[in-house]
């Protein structure tokens, strides 16, 4: 949404960036490995192309995947430029990791805080450039014209429950993803507004979605202590040398397999009776973290995941020492709104950027191309959503798609059981069953 808001006023459009929370409350500040770039000499976009291709089992749509990989090294220089600080080597180029079903070392970070600090400077960016932010305001509708064209959205104040009506000529969609459904019961590693609420929304509008039966379960969710449950061991930890084995202390499946490998094997190596489990009954394998000081040597891991390390710490675990437990948790939504390779949906006017749309990366996402997508197709979709903006001829304010989908969930005889929607937050209250 940043990155939209700034390429969309450099092509002179005036915007206004609202968000349910906070401006930068969302999965990004919470993105550890990096971003993934073409940039060396031994490596090329055709290649990461190809990664990116066979990661996601071939089911990506290829001109999405294309325009990924085409503009990556151009946002690392991008961000480079406005102040994220990259990791480098001593002679000053980058310094560059591998990962799970990459080819290449293409992996760009900032030790492992990169999404924090990339947020960090579009946050700066944003309000030196004297964007208006509009926070605490969740959308709960699109507004079409009588054209079928995005022609703005119905806002709820977050406090005082108050609804609002925001005209646009142009509307981009960069809501996140689902995580906070907790699908199938899962923990999630996903910050507290991800509900899903904005394919609720372009749904109900009529924008086509795509791959909404995949989501990707990242391998290496804590699985103890209980206080953190389910949040993110990144990829980076394995990238360094970290390997996963059962109870018997074997290896049982490459720890650079794409995720949805890894996660499988290790919910296949549980329920074989060869993995742990925690005094709180949650099923685990080790991560063999100590290796990562054995084969890079001493003081790697507090340099390279310095926030993974304390975030252990903090419970007396010592992951330089000590083995950690780790389980799959519910991290990704791979698919989403179905854009074109200018973030255009289905939808005239409407533009969606980042984990909200699908396509990109099939059934299976790469890591370090979560941050990358945001980037590329945030900065497209501001382009694209401005020179839109500039020549529309926009009709009369309609909800006449609200009233076609009430007719539709009423004629499927499911108007009684659905609930209210879109969920803006979580509901985490314990109903309590009183006794007869």
């Amino acid at each position: 949404g940043a990155s939209a808001a700034l390429l969309a006023q450099e092509q002179g459009a005036k915007v206004l960036l609202v968000t349910k929370l906070r401006l930068g409350d969302a999965n990004t500040v919470g993105a550890q490995a990096g971003t993934q770039a073409a940039d060396r000499e031994e490596d090329s976009p055709a290649i990461h192309y190809l990664d990116v291709m066979g990661g996601g089992g071939f089911t990506n749509v290829p001109e999405l995947v294309e325009a990924l990989v085409m503009d990556a090294p151009d946002v690392i220089k991008w961000l480079e430029e406005m102040g994220v600080m990259w990791d480098k080597e001593p002679d000053g180029s980058m310094h560059e990791l591998s990962g799970g079903g990459a080819s290449r070392r293409r992996l760009h970070s900032c030790r492992d805080y990169t999404g924090l600090e990339e947020m960090r400077v579009l946050r700066d960016e944003i309000r030196n450039r004297g964007i208006n932010v509009l926070e605490y305001e969740s959308a709960v509708e699109l507004i079409l014209d009588d054209k079928g064209q995005a022609a703005g959205a119905i806002l709820m104040n977050m406090e005082t429950k108050e609804l609002s009506l925001i005209k646009a000529r142009a509307v981009v969609m960069t809501t996140g993803g689902g995580g906070r459904l907790h699908y199938q019961g899962y923990p999630t590693t996903n910050h507290y507004g991800a509900t899903a609420d904005g394919l609720v929304m372009a749904y109900r509008a009529g924008a086509k979605l795509i791959y909404m039966d995949t989501m990707q379960y990242h391998p290496t969710g804590v699985a103890y202590p209980p206080q953190i449950v389910g949040q993110l061991v990144t990829e980076k930890v394995r990238t360094l040398g970290a390997q996963l084995v059962n109870k018997n202390g074997e290896r049982f499946i490459h720890h650079l397999e794409t995720r949805d490998v890894v996660a499988s094997a290790i919910i296949r190596e549980c329920r074989l009776g060869k993995g742990l489990v925690t005094p709180t009954g949650q099923p685990c394998v080790w991560l063999d973290s100590p290796m990562i000081d054995m084969i890079r040597g001493k003081g790697t891991i507090q340099k390279e995941i310095p926030a993974m390390f304390r975030q252990f710490s903090r419970f007396g675990i010592d992951m330089s020492k000590e083995p950690i437990l780790v389980y799959p948790t519910l991290h990704y939504q791979n698919g989403g709104i179905l854009i074109n390779a200018d973030a255009a949906t289905s939808i005239p006017g409407l533009y969606a950027a980042g984990e909200v749309e699908g396509g990109v990366h099939g059934r299976n996402r790469l890591i370090g191309n979560s941050t990358l997508d945001i980037f590329v197709f945030g900065r497209r979709a501001g382009r694209a959503a401005a020179e839109w903006a500039k020549q529309v001829k926009q009709g009369k304010l309609s909800l006449e798609h609200i009233k076609n989908w009430q007719n539709e969930i009423e004629e499927a005889g499911i108007a009684d059981s659905r609930p209210v929607s879109p969920m803006l937050l979580p509901d985490y209250t314990r109903h309590v069953t009183p006794a007869d």
